[in-house]
């Protein structure tokens, strides 16, 4: 009988952008995602350090035995509003629940920072990316700021606000009203 081993979890912490580490992932990233969307334009890799300082976003990477294995950031776009960038699990690793938690550690993140609503863009062939976003409770959104006339970007989003009163409501403590 083989023995089930439980999955590590992942060490996330906080990257600075231009850093080696988030250099080979981001590159690995790129390429993936400029195979799987060949056609002009249909690919949106643009993210600025500056994004991600402290107090606008964060960008984490998560490690796996002390190797960088998963990464992904907020940017803040508007008052409130934050976008996700750069979520991606190198292959070797896939299946694991690290992009969850990669989304968890991402959702933490833009709470600090006074974050209510989370919006992101993905393609139509992220399959996985998709599931993993619609389990989180992300809903299609109208595409918004650079991917307004990308036809092949999928836009959600998730007000932040929500989930913390449902969650209040589920353990007992009186969820607070719509109303």
């Amino acid at each position: 009988m083989s023995q089930i081993h439980p999955s590590q979890p992942l060490a996330i912490r906080r990257e600075n952008l231009q850093s080696s580490v988030a250099y080979r992932l981001i590159e690995a990233l790129n390429a993936e995602l400029s195979a799987q969307y060949p056609e002009p334009g249909a690919t949106h890799f643009r993210l600025d350090a500056d994004e991600v300082a402290a107090d606008k976003g964060a960008f984490l990477v998560g490690y796996l035995d002390g190797e960088p294995v998963a990464c992904g950031a907020i940017r803040c776009i508007d008052a409130g509003v934050a976008e996700i960038k750069r979520m991606f699990v190198i292959p070797a690793v896939r299946g694991r629940g690290f992009s969850r938690s990669m989304l968890t550690a991402l959702e933490d993140s833009a709470r600090k920072l006074g974050i209510r609503r989370l919006v992101l863009e993905t393609g139509p062939r992220q399959l996985e990316a998709l599931a993993l976003y619609r389990r989180a409770g992300f809903v299609a959104i109208p595409r918004f700021g650079e991917y307004t006339h990308s036809e092949l970007s999928l836009c959600m989003g998730k007000d932040l606000h929500e989930e913390t009163q449902i969650l209040a409501g589920a353990q007992g403590r009186p969820a607070l009203s719509r109303d």
